[in-house]
């Protein structure tokens, strides 16, 4: 057989053969082929399969030498195509600077320094590469995710932790919270959190989060968020039994107010608490500092002062310190899950709201009522001095601002807490 046809047979055997065999099998049939056919076979198989002469001259030596004597590892690992040690070395070691001018880049407490080269920029990979490489590095952006994962960085997005400064009473009155639930708990009196959720507009609108929906066919929603005016907005406003872990939501359709509030508590009373509490003679009311049921709001305290004549019961009101709202249980136990259930769903109509919000269960048993509230709330109502006096309001020892019980009219005694 002359050259040219052996050099043939060898390629067709190459193609059919290559697919199916990893670097080391490639390396030692080549191998096998040169030294069957002697002298030149080095360079007649290097031509025919595009492998080098010296990956073939390493397979020679492999194929003279038993694995057993130089190869200890390939007996722990058959299918390792290479020895340890293999391939260049990190950059790390030959750029000793690497390391630590990266990490100056990264550095946190670094960021606010004008010297800085990403002092305006953000710190991706790419831009990173690139101040590296003004500094006299050769380093790619891949190399750079690399050697930031080495220094234990990660992309991470920023958390909701700081609120301020806190009150020096802040954990006081969370006990002092958690002391009166205890103690309406145990007479079997009814304790309720109390809040309004964010308001929604109306429309179809993108909704955060994610849905099953068929492959390549998303829901489409409108590009603009600019509130539909015929349409308007929607203020789910919540109350959750602290014990029973059931909701009430009224969904108004007007304004955020302290009437708005009161009429939802109300609500609850006449068609869920009064059946749960057939004995009770006060309620517990914990709630934000602010909003329409703040602990400076003179129309909440009055709108409080209607409610209790109405449906006859002390109402006893705590506020949890400024900033620290979201340890309010409805945010959490309630809340949470009306959010989770209507994700990546756009709210388009008033009865979907209510629907979405009525629908929502957990594994713990969690049920929720929810009415929608077409009711006219006006804003900016001015709540004189001779009307707040009508207030029977007694405010107890700890923190009076914060904590205070409010009688019905027709029943005004002193009870010192």
């Amino acid at each position: 057989m002359d050259q040219q046809a052996s050099e043939e047979a060898i390629r067709k055997k190459y193609e059919w053969l290559s697919g199916q065999m990893n670097e080391r099998m490639r390396r030692l049939w080549a191998a096998a082929e040169a030294k069957s056919l002697g002298r030149g076979g080095v360079t007649l198989v290097a031509r025919a399969t595009g492998l080098s002469r010296t990956t073939i001259t390493a397979g020679i030596r492999e194929l003279e030498h038993p694995p057993t004597a130089i190869e200890p590892f390939r007996l722990l690992n058959p299918q390792r195509s290479r020895c340890p040690g293999g391939g260049r070395h990190r950059l790390s070691a030959a750029d000793p600077t690497l390391l630590r001018d990266l990490e100056t880049l990264v550095d946190p407490y670094t960021r606010g320094d004008p010297m800085s080269p990403l002092r305006w920029t953000c710190k991706s990979t790419r831009q990173l590469a690139k101040a590296l490489q003004g500094q006299g590095h050769r380093v790619c952006h891949q190399t750079v995710a690399s050697l930031l994962r080495l220094l234990d960085y990660s992309l991470q997005g920023n958390r909701k932790t700081l609120e301020g400064n806190s009150h020096q009473d802040r954990n006081a009155q969370f006990e002092h919270i958690n002391g009166l639930i205890l103690d309406f708990r145990e007479r079997n009196q009814p304790a309720v959190s109390v809040d309004t959720k964010k308001k929604e507009n109306l429309g179809n609108y993108k909704n955060a989060g994610q849905e099953w929906q068929p492959e390549g066919e998303p829901e489409q929603v409108r590009a603009k968020d600019f509130p539909d005016k015929k349409k308007g907005k929607v203020i789910p406003y919540g109350v959750y039994d602290l014990a029973y872990n059931r909701g009430w939501v009224g969904v108004g359709v007007d304004h955020d107010t302290a009437p708005f509030a009161t009429h939802t508590i109300q609500r609850w009373w006449q068609n869920m608490g009064k059946a749960l509490y057939p004995g009770a003679d006060r309620l517990l009311i914990t709630a934000d500092g602010g909003g329409s049921n703040g602990s400076r709001c003179r129309l909440w305290r009055l709108s409080l002062q209607r409610l209790a004549n109405a449906i006859g019961l002390r109402i006893c009101v705590c506020h949890f310190p400024p900033g620290t709202s979201k340890w309010n249980k409805i945010e959490h136990r309630m809340f949470c899950h009306i959010t989770r259930n209507w994700r990546g769903r756009p709210l388009t109509s008033r009865d979907l709201v209510v629907n979405l919000i009525a629908a929502v269960t957990t594994t713990t048993g969690l049920t929720i009522h929810a009415e929608l509230d077409e009711g006219l709330y006006p804003l900016a109502v001015k709540v004189p001095d001779d009307q707040l006096a009508t207030v029977r309001i007694e405010r107890h020892s700890f923190h009076p601002e914060w904590n205070y019980t409010i009688f019905p009219a027709q029943w005004f005694v002193q009870v010192n807490f």
